[in-house]
């Protein structure tokens, strides 16, 4: 058997890469017009980090899985094609800045018309609106005469920093399919791939459109979790509570549950803010304006977090940051994953260099090419406001603040007394992640600012 992964991205790559390693004989070949990124994936620099990826990578690359520029001669060959092409959000035309841009997707869609000589199984992976399918299922009876294709759809839902044990040990595997005994023998020979390392009784079956659905609902619920416990921080910061001591008790509810009540700068990455976005606007589209307007709160919600984090840095430190330097520590949008898409930080970053602040930016996986292109020139005199730092204490370096920006486990553990030597006093640090100990930084001497939770300063320690 062979497949075809069109998109060498953070879905397709992880994902072929897994099959390829759990099915020694089905040949799997990734696919994708941009030759640099093909490039990396044959190399020992991997264009996605992932705890865990490269090694299976190394394993299979080679043997059964392939990483290619030659798109139409892969998907000719295939019997299967995973659509896992980019969809971003609208930036012009009917829907700009909510609906789904599906020019990639239907673009795929022509090419697997033109150059399949037999019907294939097409797999949407792609974070498509729903009926999406039905669109993919007209280009391809329109543009192809060799017969009927499926068109199936089998979202991800992968965290990235944690894929690949999300690939090992998946909570489920969704597979939705058209009702018809050609779906039913589409979907069974999508599952049973699957099925080689995904126990049976967490592969769920659906129809089309309930899949489809299903990859967006999940990602604004997490999303809501997480704008809701960070709307309970700011209350906590003017009450006193303790946002970490609410969740815990909130969590221990059966009902509720524990996860995605971490409080934070903000969520980040590809899926939540452009798939609640989807969801707004397909409610708008069926004539749902309060439906729409719930789920576009759960964004607002999340950008005034990021906005009142650096007003805070900004407040606190004497209400101006103008030629101040803050080192920002984390700039990926979480842990474990070289991924900026709506990072936090950048929108943080962004504001501290229009303040007139000197942005020193430190983070272990993303380079210093991606953090130049998301902020380069913001603060006007670019050379002189932005520094893109190769370790910690290199940003820290005459500081007038840190901010805590990615909870990167070696953050914890960093040299924050040598800090306070080379920072200028009173030196200010904000944890925007709730990582550190905060009780042993202002014994250091630190005024430390976490979120959901009163400031910790002891003002005779600064000297």
């Amino acid at each position: 058997m062979k497949l075809c992964c069109m998109g060498a991205g953070y879905v397709g790559g992880p994902t072929m890469a897994m099959i390829a390693y759990k099915c020694p004989d089905i040949q799997v070949t990734v696919v994708d017009v941009n030759e640099e990124k093909i490039a990396a994936w044959n190399s020992d620099e991997l264009p996605v980090y992932e705890p865990g990826l490269f090694e299976i990578v190394k394993d299979v690359r080679g043997v059964n899985l392939f990483f290619s520029t030659d798109v139409e001669g892969a998907v000719a060959e295939a019997d299967m094609v995973f659509v896992c092409v980019g969809t971003p959000t609208k930036k012009k035309g009917v829907g700009a800045g909510q609906a789904a841009d599906l020019q990639y997707v239907e673009a795929a869609a022509r090419v697997i018309a033109r150059v399949s000589k037999t019907p294939k199984i097409v797999v949407e992976k792609s974070t498509i609106p729903v009926r999406t399918a039905e669109a993919i299922g007209t280009i391809l009876k329109a543009n192809s005469g060799v017969g009927k294709f499926q068109v199936l759809s089998n979202p991800e839902f992968l965290a990235e920093g944690t894929a690949i044990r999300d690939l090992l040990e998946p909570d489920r595997v969704l597979i939705g399919g058209e009702r018809s005994r050609e779906g039913d023998v589409a979907v069974e020979r999508l599952a049973s791939i699957y099925a080689r390392w995904v126990p049976r009784e967490k592969i769920i079956t659906t129809n089309l459109w309930s899949s489809e659905l299903s990859k967006l609902v999940a990602n604004a619920f997490l999303a809501q979790r997480v704008s809701s416990i960070n709307a309970v921080s700011a209350l906590c910061e003017v009450t006193g509570a303790d946002v970490d001591e609410v969740a815990r008790a909130i969590g221990m509810d059966s009902r509720i549950g524990p996860k995605f009540l971490r409080a934070s700068v903000g969520f980040g990455g590809s899926c939540f803010q452009k798939d609640i976005l989807n969801l707004s606007y397909l409610c708008e589209h069926f004539g749902l304006p309060m439906v729409a307007r719930y789920w576009q709160s759960v964004v607002h919600m999340n950008d005034w977090q990021k906005n009142r984090f650096r007003h805070k840095i900004v407040r606190e430190m004497f209400n101006t940051v103008a030629g101040k330097r803050v080192a920002v520590l984390g700039f990926a949008f979480k842990k474990d994953t070289n991924d900026t898409r709506e990072s936090p930080a950048i929108d943080v970053c962004r504001g501290l260099l229009e303040e007139g602040a000197v942005v020193a930016v430190y983070d272990p996986k993303v380079s210093r090419e991606v953090i130049v292109r998301e902020l380069d020139g913001v603060g006007g005199e670019r050379d002189l406001s932005l520094e893109v730092c190769g370790s910690a204490i290199e940003a820290v370096q005459g500081a007038h603040a840190i901010a805590i920006l990615t909870e990167w486990d070696e953050f914890r553990g960093l040299p924050y007394e040598e800090f306070y030597k080379v920072m200028l006093k009173p030196p200010f640090l904000f944890d925007g992640r709730n990582l550190l100990d905060h009780e042993r930084l202002v014994k250091i001497g630190f005024r430390v600012y976490p979120i959901g939770k009163p400031p910790l300063i002891l003002e005779q320690s600064a000297n």
